[in-house]
């Protein structure tokens, strides 16, 4: 014959096999702590000041446009952005809530 017969080797023992698991639990945790909580915290804050939008703040919309609600509803803001001129945008449209004052500053 050519070819020998192969000759199995004996299995090791004593591995249980979680150690292997244990690094792609770790990596679950850590994708969980730096980015998926941080997301859901930020959008809880985003949700609740577009919740808390009143008369006479003074905001950024996603487009760029800054200016002063002069009237909510339950899904659309007006935002007053020149005197006389008025856009009515999505209350999810709004970015940032700028501190009162802040458009006399700019203007």
């Amino acid at each position: 014959m050519i070819i020998s017969p192969a000759f199995a080797q004996a299995a090791p023992s004593g591995d249980p096999g979680y150690i292997g698991l244990l690094p792609i639990v770790l990596m679950f945790v850590l994708l969980y702590f730096l980015m998926i909580r941080p997301q859901m915290k930020r959008a809880k804050e985003t949700k609740s000041m577009i919740e808390a939008l009143q008369k006479g703040d003074e905001v950024i919309t996603a487009g760029g446009v800054l200016g002063r609600i002069s009237k909510v509803s339950e899904a659309y803001v007006t935002v007053e952005i020149a005197a006389n001129t008025e856009v009515s945008v999505q209350k999810v449209a709004v970015q940032t809530l700028l501190p009162k004052g802040t458009i006399k500053s700019i203007q």
